[in-house]
């Protein structure tokens, strides 16, 4: 490595935010990405450890110490290549990625991680300032044509990849803009939309029609699509939300994280959203502890919520972990993050038990502590509690894909509800009928980003297989 000694020296350094006061008043993204010197001393901290279990943790498989270095040695033309050769969009993992490629740094045993994540933000917005995101035209066309259903992280990672071999790429969106869960589901505090419009007119460029507001199963027809194409894959991702069955659910007032989520990034957009429901002004209780709930506070924060609780089933997690125990995988232990940080009142270990209404509409929840016994959950005796609620956000996650779609195509389902589909053998990621191939959320369930954009790479390669019989792309 350039500097041997570099993890003895340095001390991790986080990326800057945008003050709280400020930020919560709009919608941009206000995480600072490092200087060059700031980078260079974060290069500098990636140990010589012989085994980078780094790369390993990343499940885009990162060439994470090549580019630590390149960035210790201020090339950064070289780096941002590396970091291309495994990861499609790095613009986007190095802004919403939770890093499991840091729990796994080996100077994690002892110390603090080396900044990967700040690192690969760094690389890829000097590759964007200085025009080294370049388009990969190919020389050839193949004949084949693909039709990939969902415009979310998987489906771009597998349009682009096929498109680059020579193929005739047409990705289909059921909504009005391309990005999926990208482009809908997560703030634009955390991710501005001109990332993807910036990765759509490269994409275009290569080759990839874009079809916006097809709906399979309204709109479209999937023996069409069978039809006209030589092999389609769905990489529509993990939808169905999880309810909450208890008595008050049908409240006016009551509803699911994306449903409130959504219509704010659509008129973020310049979109009119009639009747959206605002936090402004209202006690808001967010069920679920998970990312959606962090940015369900987080855009309540920005609306000017009176109050924001969220709630926990789980007990509250360790502020550290024992890393003896878990390294190198992800560690469960107290996360907060910085939606949690501009303002919100948090508890675990916290049931449900009803809705309070008046008129029709949510006025309060009803809940209690829990404790866990031999693996079952019980109430705490004499904690149940009544707490304001005006606005209460489910955030509980997502069960499976909307099964429309997969029965649309009659492929068949795991236990989950996902498409079935194996990642290994003959014809990996291919479903049960015969040119149809699914990647993403829509097949493993609700996952992150980063697996989104490697299943689609992997269902690229094995889709070109497939087509030509042998594929020249990577795994």
């Amino acid at each position: 490595m350039g500097k041997v000694t570099g993890f003895m020296e340095y001390d991790r350094l986080a990326e800057a935010n945008l003050p709280v006061a400020g930020r919560v008043k709009n919608y941009k993204e206000f995480v600072l990405h490092l200087t060059d010197a700031e980078a260079k001393q974060q290069g500098a901290r990636c140990m010589d450890c012989g085994i980078p279990f780094c790369t390993t943790g990343c499940p885009v498989n990162n060439i994470i110490p090549d580019f630590n270095d390149l960035v210790y040695n201020q090339d950064w033309k070289t780096a941002i290549d590396v970091l291309h050769s495994t990861n499609n969009f790095p613009e986007f993992t190095g802004r919403i990625c939770p890093a499991p490629c840091e729990a796994a740094c080996t100077l994690n045993i002892n110390a603090e991680a080396v900044g990967i994540k700040s690192i690969e933000h760094a690389i890829i917005d000097k590759a964007w300032e200085n025009d080294w995101v370049t388009s990969q035209i190919s020389s050839h066309k193949t004949g084949k044509k693909v039709a990939i259903v969902g415009s979310g992280p998987a489906g771009l990672a597998t349009a682009q990849q096929l498109a680059r071999v020579g193929h005739t790429v047409v990705l289909l969106e059921k909504n009005g803009r391309i990005g999926g869960l990208l482009r809908y589901g997560i703030p634009d505090f955390k991710l501005e939309k001109s990332h993807i419009d910036r990765r759509m007119a490269q994409m275009q460029a290569e080759g990839v029609e874009f079809r916006v507001n097809q709906n399979v199963g309204e709109n479209v027809n999937a023996d069409d699509l069978l039809a006209e194409f030589d092999a389609v894959v769905l990489a529509g991702g993990a939808e169905h939300p999880r309810d909450l069955p208890v008595t008050g659910r049908e409240l006016d007032g009551v509803m699911y994280a994306m449903d409130f989520l959504t219509p704010q990034n659509k008129v973020n957009a310049g979109d009119v959203i009639e009747n959206q429901v605002m936090a402004t002004g209202k006690h808001v209780v967010v069920i679920g502890g998970g990312d959606t709930g962090s940015d369900c506070v987080g855009t309540s924060n920005r609306h000017g919520a009176a109050s924001i609780t969220q709630f926990e089933l789980m007990p509250q997690p360790p502020e550290k972990e024992n890393k003896e125990l878990v390294w190198p995988n992800w560690p469960l232990k107290m996360r907060t993050s910085s939606s949690h940080e501009e303002g919100a009142n948090r508890d675990w270990s916290i049931t449900t038990k009803e809705l309070i209404g008046e008129n029709g509409k949510v006025v309060a929840l009803k809940g209690a502590k829990v404790e866990w016994v031999d693996g079952k959950m019980v109430e705490v005796a004499g904690s149940e509690f009544t707490i304001k609620a005006d606005l209460v956000l489910l955030a509980m996650g997502f069960v499976s894909p909307v099964q429309k779609l997969l029965d649309a195509f009659g492929v068949n389902k795991d236990a989950r509800g996902n498409a079935q589909a194996a990642t290994e053998g003959k014809n990996p990621y291919k479903t049960s009928v015969d040119k149809v191939f699914a990647a993403g959320d829509v097949r493993r369930g609700q996952s992150l980003v980063v697996w989104a954009i490697r299943e689609g790479r992997q269902a690229a390669r094995a889709v070109d297989e497939f087509l030509m019989g042998s594929s020249t792309l990577p795994r």
